[in-house]
């Protein structure tokens, strides 16, 4: 009970924090920062201090700027595949054997890719729509 919460709090968090990033203000207040530090150089004469403040504070927001994007990048497209997933299963034409594709290892998607490309070249050269018969043979392909 207590890691789902934490999962959902982390949620959003990370939803917030990765809106936020992304926003002119949050850019301009970076800026800013960087100017206001910068214009303390003379003050602090450069000093090692003055250096590893900005040195921390960049290490720090990039190491948890990771984990945001990861975070982000993971359930936009977990979104994008269950919305494309809907699509084929709605679709009467579509074969459902692409439900899963995501789910098969990189030589069986290369073995589909290439099949498709093949598939591509054979349309081309007929000029008409693929068959069902090499529809079906490249999705036993993969």
């Amino acid at each position: 009970m207590a890691e789902q919460k934490t999962s959902v709090v982390f949620s959003h968090v990370a939803h917030w924090a990765a809106q936020q990033s992304g926003r002119a203000h949050t850019f301009i207040l970076a800026g800013t920062v960087i100017v206001v530090w910068a214009a303390t150089g003379p003050i602090f004469n450069y000093s090692d201090t003055w250096q590893l403040i900005i040195n921390t504070g960049t290490t720090i927001v990039t190491f948890l700027m990771v984990f945001l994007l990861q975070n982000t990048q993971t359930r936009d497209t977990a979104a994008i595949q269950l919305k494309l997933d809907e699509l084929i299963r709605t679709n009467d034409k579509a074969r459902k054997t692409m439900l899963s594709l995501e789910d098969l290892s990189e030589e069986q998607l290369d073995r589909l890719k290439s099949a498709f490309e093949r598939l591509s070249e054979g349309h081309e050269a007929r000029g008409s729509d693929a068959d069902q018969g090499t529809c079906q043979t490249v999705s036993e392909e993969a």
